[in-house]
C-alpha cells in the first residue's frame, strides 16, 4: 500500500493534483483544504495517500497532514460514508472542527459539508463519539488544530453527568476545558475548568 509520496506538482484540479513522482504521475483526490495547503504548479509537496479499491474503480486520496488521513478513515468507517462524502466533509470543515462537532453532537455543523444530509450526520456523530479521542489534530490543514483528549478526558465527562449535566453539554465543556489545561491536567482540575466552562 501506498501511504505518502513525495515529488511534484505537475497539475492542480479542483478536486485533484498530478505528482510527478520520479518521472510517474500520480493522480490523488484531495479536499480543498488539502489542495490549499499545497504549493502550486512545479512546487515539490509530500502527500500522505489513502488506497481506495472498489470493484470498479481504484483511487489515490491524498491529504496534507497525516491527522487529516486518519480523519477520512474514521470517516469512511461509518456506514454510508464513502470517500467522496469523506472529502467533502473534510473540505468543509477543520479536523478540530469535525473533533468538536462530534464531542457536541451537532450534526448541523456536520451536515454542512456537500452531500451529507441530516440523517448521515447523526450517523456520523453518534458513531464517532467513542471513537474520536485516538486521533491527534495538526496544524497543517486548515490552521483549526486542537490536541486529542487528555487520558482524564472520559472521567471528567462521567463526572459532569453524574452532577445532572446532559451526555452532550458534560462533553461539549470538558473538551473547552481540556484544550486549554492541556496534558497533565489532573482530574479535579479538568473538572473544575469543564464546570466554569458549563457555567457560562
Amino acid at each position: 500500500m501506498i501511504a505518502k509520496l513525495t515529488g511534484t506538482i505537475d497539475e492542480i484540479g479542483t478536486d485533484n493534483i498530478v505528482l510527478d513522482v520520479q518521472g510517474v504521475g500520480y493522480l490523488v483526490f484531495c479536499s480543498s483544504r488539502t489542495i490549499a495547503a499545497i504549493s502550486g504548479v512545479g512546487d515539490g509537496a509530500t502527500i500522505y495517500t489513502e488506497m481506495q479499491v472498489s470493484e470498479t474503480d481504484m483511487r489515490l486520496m491524498g491529504f496534507a497532514s497525516g491527522s487529516e488521513r486518519d480523519w477520512f478513515r474514521l470517516l469512511i468507517s461509518v456506514q454510508g460514508v464513502g470517500g467522496k462524502v469523506a472529502l467533502a466533509i473534510l473540505s468543509a470543515l477543520e479536523p478540530g472542527e469535525i473533533s468538536r462537532a462530534i464531542a457536541m453532537g451537532d450534526k448541523a455543523m456536520v451536515s454542512r459539508a456537500n452531500g451529507v444530509g441530516p440523517k448521515l450526520a447523526l450517523r456520523i456523530v453518534n458513531e464517532l463519539k467513542d471513537k474520536v479521542g485516538g486521533i491527534a489534530t495538526d496544524p497543517i490543514v486548515g490552521g483549526g488544530a486542537v490536541h486529542a483528549p487528555s487520558s482524564n478526558s472520559a472521567d471528567a465527562v462521567s463526572a459532569l453527568q453524574n452532577l445532572g449535566f446532559k451526555p452532550a453539554d458534560a462533553s461539549a465543556a470538558v473538551a473547552a476545558a481540556d484544550s486549554e489545561v492541556g496534558e497533565g491536567a489532573t482530574l479535579d482540575a479538568l473538572v473544575r475548568l469543564a464546570l466554569k466552562k458549563a457555567a457560562r
